[in-house]
């Protein structure tokens, strides 16, 4: 599972240990979470989260402008995680090399800008077109997880990118306000059922969970066992112990 590491340049990310908003910060951070067992990093400056500010454009690049270039100079894949192509474009120009397209991929504008830097493509499902204003899916999720794939998939075809496109469920956006167990039975349910998704010949990418709860460890270890292709963590030691302890693989924190 080749895990990207999370550095925050929005200083509203919920996880604080995360915020990096300094190019020495955010490469002190990236030092420490290859050390943890990641693989690339993965970075944004908009939260997507419901209690986040959001900015304009401009300030969101901004926040990245000095950081992308000092994490592209670690040698290591770089995603750029945001959901506007004005921004996605100067990332991928300033070194980023993956498009981590936080709006599902629902912009022709960011199927331009993935098709002039012929880049790998994350594609998230959202249930409608914001991803801080998620909509509650109304029938089995992973039905509307399927169809929404097959839409973004056809429109990739459109601009010759289906090869690049890299498969994520989406679990880790949710409506406003959902409560926490309602939010853990859906990726429950979601995670149990990774195997749909590979209908489409796709890699698959996964949000992990983060939290220190045991609903929250119950889920990174479904997806673990499942090992997918790729996945997006806060805390790669915490990761790279499930997999040595449910796998016997012996990646792990490096010296």
């Amino acid at each position: 599972m080749l895990l990207y590491g999370v550095v925050n340049a929005s200083p509203d990310s919920l996880n604080e240990d995360s915020i990096a908003t300094s190019p020495a910060t955010a490469v002190a951070r990236a030092r420490q979470l290859l050390a943890d067992g990641a693989d690339a990093i993965d970075v944004g400056g908009q939260g997507s989260t419901d209690i986040a500010t959001v900015v304009d454009w401009q300030q969101e690049w901004d926040r990245l402008a000095p950081i992308v270039p000092s994490l592209a100079s670690l040698g290591v894949e770089v995603s750029i995680d945001t959901w506007r192509p004005q921004v996605a474009r100067r990332a991928l120009e300033a070194g980023a090399t993956v498009l981590n397209a936080a709006d599902g991929m629902q912009d022709a504008a960011m199927w331009e800008v993935a098709a002039d830097f012929d880049v790998p493509i994350v594609v998230p499902f959202l249930s409608g077109p914001d991803p801080r204003r998620m909509q509650l899916v109304e029938r089995d999720p992973v039905e509307t997880i399927l169809e929404f794939f097959a839409g973004r998939l056809a429109e990739a075809d459109r601009y010759g990118r289906r090869d690049h496109c890299i498969l994520d469920p989406g679990t880790g956006f949710a409506p406003p306000n959902w409560p926490w167990q309602e939010r853990y039975h859906y990726q429950k349910h979601v995670y149990s059922n990774l195997d749909a998704l590979r209908r489409f010949g796709r890699p698959l990418y996964i949000a992990l969970p983060w939290k220190e709860t045991a609903q929250h460890d119950e889920l990174l270890e479904l997806v673990v066992r499942q090992q997918p292709e790729y996945a997006r963590a806060h805390y790669p030691r915490k990761v790279r112990a499930f997999e040595g302890r449910l796998l016997g693989h012996t990646s792990g924190p490096r010296a």
